[in-house]
């Protein structure tokens, strides 16, 4: 197990910068997510840690002590790539072992490993095989193998499951975290997937622009995103204006109870939130009632998603399966005031 730090990480292409003044702390056996859209910088984080790039300003520490004058190859933080790159020419067997005969070790141990590394990724038995006889999630297992029977400090993934298709994703993803969590490795995975990120990191960095927006559990993006930006990446754009009064805020729509105890912002201008999961369609009781139009609904197979005309702004909503309401339809919301979220005013619904 390493202890990873990340200290006013930066790094600049020419007049472009690609991170801006990172920091992070990564835990021990830990398993964290590099979050966020094409070109905001996760990659290239990544490989800064492994050493494949070197930054412009700050620092990378295992341990406590830098790695950033450590060769790649001796820095114990081992990648696996989107594109698998198995030797082609070599079987399984010799694809696994590949680092332990760089390692000059000695055959009869590396077979006790190979053996070993199969048995974990499920794939015993596999050991003359080639990889063209391997399908795309075969592949993928053996690329981990490799990485893995090297005991490395750290285990580095750029977006390993990317050309999977979405059974073979789900099954890797409950693989990965099974033996993660039986090796309780250091584990760095990059993704602009937020279902992978939520299902296999202990917590998520989430980045903008080279810019880190927040680190927190996955159910803390959830509840209680820190920005309306955070909060629109993980599909919530369900947001109004309105004024924090103690344990009500004053909208336009009326005014809504919240639990003072749950929310950070003060009184004063905020924006009100509430996730379409948890917008009841079906109202409990008379309470932090709001009127909305029914503007589209989709059959989902688990439930009903409905948009919403929520005072001019487009709200989703999820309702039973079997829920009845047509398109069109005026009806009374409820915004329970234990899933009420406020987020900075500044942000502005039109940004959002």
């Amino acid at each position: 197990m390493t202890h990873v730090l990340i200290k006013d990480l930066t790094r600049r292409f020419d007049s472009v910068i690609a991170v801006n003044n990172l920091n992070l702390e990564i835990e021990s056996g830990e398993m964290v997510a590099f979050l966020g859209p094409s070109g905001c910088g996760k990659t290239t984080t990544l490989r800064m840690i492994t050493g494949l790039l070197l930054p412009t300003s700050g620092d990378v520490l295992f341990d406590s002590k830098s790695v950033l004058t450590i060769p790649t190859e001796k820095r114990g933080a081992v990648m696996v790539f989107q594109k698998h790159l198995l030797f082609p020419t070599m079987n399984v067997a010799k694809n696994i072992g590949f680092g332990l005969r760089m390692a000059k070790m000695p055959q009869k141990e590396i077979d006790r490993r190979v053996s070993e590394m199969l048995e974990l990724v499920r794939l015993p038995g596999f050991e003359t095989r080639r990889p063209h006889e391997l399908s795309g999630g075969q592949q993928q297992r053996i690329a981990l193998a490799r990485a893995l029977i090297v005991r490395p400090n750290v285990l580095l993934l750029d977006e390993p499951l990317a050309n999977l298709d979405a059974n073979l994703r789900l099954e890797m993803r409950e693989l990965i975290r099974t033996i993660q969590n039986e090796l309780n490795t250091t584990a760095i995975f990059v993704t602009h997937d937020q279902e992978e990120a939520v299902m296999l990191a202990d917590r998520i960095a989430l980045m903008f622009n080279g810019v880190l927006q927040q680190f927190d559990t996955p159910q803390a993006f959830y509840e209680r995103p820190n920005s309306a930006q955070v909060a629109r990446f993980f599909r919530n754009d369900n947001m109004i204006l309105g004024t924090r009064r103690g344990s009500v805020v004053e909208t336009p729509s009326g005014n809504l109870e919240i639990d003072a105890g749950r929310v950070d912002q003060s009184d004063g201008p905020v924006m009100v939130t509430v996730r379409p999961e948890d917008v009841a369609l079906v109202p409990s009781d008379n309470t932090n009632l709001v009127q909305a139009k029914v503007l589209t609904q989709v059959y989902m197979g688990t439930h009903k998603q409905v948009q919403l005309d929520v005072m001019g702004h487009t709200w989703l909503a999820h309702g039973p399966a079997d829920f009845e309401i047509e398109v069109g339809q005026t009806l009374p919301i409820q915004l329970p005031k234990t899933h009420i979220w406020l987020l900075p005013s500044e942000n502005g619904l039109q940004n959002v």
